[in-house]
This record gives structure tokens, C-alpha cells and sequence, in this order.
């Protein structure tokens, strides 16, 4: 998912530092922006107010090649 690694870096945010705001883990938000996970609903739910924006802003143009 690249919106969200966008949306980390944008907000100057290391993967851990994320992990622990959003009580995501790292090695999961590692592997949804890898593209190797799909990101559960929840998880969806949880980044985003972490990072401040609609859920729907993070999995905007996720099927883009």
C-alpha cells in the first residue's frame, strides 16, 4: 500500500514510531507496504487516525500499478 508509506514519510514517521501510535505492529505495517499483506479493515482504521485522514485516503489508488 503506498499511500501509507507516503503518508509515514510525509509526517516524518519511522515504521516503529507508527507501530506504537497506532498499536499496529511494525512487522505488519512493514509487510502492507511492502505489498506483501492486505491490510485488515481494523488495521485500516487504525493507521489512518494515527496519520490523521480518512481511511479511504489510504487505500487510494492501491490497485495502481
Amino acid at each position: 500500500m503506498q499511500r501509507l508509506r507516503e503518508l509515514r514519510q510525509e509526517r516524518a514517521l519511522a515504521l516503529r514510531e507508527l507501530g506504537e501510535l497506532s498499536s499496529v505492529s511494525l512487522n505488519t505495517i512493514w509487510r502492507i507496504e511492502a505489498g506483501r499483506q492486505d491490510a485488515h479493515p481494523k488495521t485500516i482504521r487504525k493507521l489512518a487516525a494515527t496519520l490523521g485522514v480518512d481511511p479511504a485516503e489510504l487505500v487510494k489508488g492501491s490497485s495502481d500499478a
